[in-house]
């Protein structure tokens, strides 16, 4: 396991955007060769269809989301779209944006990175009456989550609402097998992952947890933490 670093970093760093050198070597090849194969490998997704459920309930009609990390779009951005709701989804490979676009067609998709989102990044979507990032922060290494908060922050608008999810686990860019690839992940253990959130301006509304055991040999059981958060004005 790696040392163990800060949970929270400085706050004037998390707003200087501007700094981020995001290292993603090998992230997407690896998503695009795994393919349809993510949803075969994790066929029940309570936890995430429970969390897009709340959303749905607690917006208005025709409110806008942002699925980020959106994957092959199911069930998430299916699941928003089937229910009215205009959906933006981005994902870092090329090939879950694809299957993500034939599987929701109704939906908008971007191949893009997180950082590309920051306050003056290259790329502006506007902003969003809920943000949802189901397991795609654990992608990035510790020191960029409080930064990534904080642009998801900035993609709100004033009481907007976002739903995550992360694996718990105490590791920072720590290289794991996962369906035939090397993917490098981080996690918090379940009060730090609060503190990181509640640091970035959010208030959690409500929580859940599951334990789950994915449908492939080199993947370990793993406990699921859902947070539904609402963004502090």
């Amino acid at each position: 396991m790696p040392q163990r670093r800060s949970l929270v970093s400085n706050p004037a760093d998390e707003l200087d955007h501007g700094t981020l050198r995001p290292d993603r070597t090998g992230q997407a090849e690896a998503f695009d060769a795994i393919g349809e194969r993510y949803d075969k490998a994790f066929p029940h997704k309570e936890g995430q269809v429970e969390a897009a459920e709340w959303l749905i309930r607690s917006l208005p009609a025709g409110s806008r989301v942002l699925d980020l990390g959106c994957g092959t779009g199911l069930p998430t951005a299916g699941q928003l779209a089937a229910a009215g709701v205009e959906v933006v989804g981005v994902d870092l490979s090329g090939a879950m944006v694809a299957l993500a676009r034939a599987n929701v067609p109704e939906g908008e998709f971007h191949q893009a990175d997180l950082a590309d989102l920051r306050p003056g990044g290259p790329l502006d979507l506007g902003r969003f009456d809920a943000v949802t990032a189901f397991f795609s922060l654990l992608m990035l290494p510790r020191a960029e989550i409080p930064r990534t908060l904080r642009t998801i922050r900035h993609l709100l608008v004033p009481k907007g609402l976002f739903a995550l999810s992360m694996v718990e686990a105490d590791v920072d860019d720590f290289t794991i097998p996962f369906l035939g690839a090397n993917i490098r992940v981080s996690g918090y253990l379940r009060d730090e992952l609060r503190e990181v959130v509640e640091t970035a301006d959010f208030e959690i509304i409500g929580e859940s947890s599951y334990t789950y055991a994915p449908a492939a040999a080199d993947i370990q059981p793993e406990v699921q933490i859902f947070l539904r958060c609402g963004r502090r004005a």
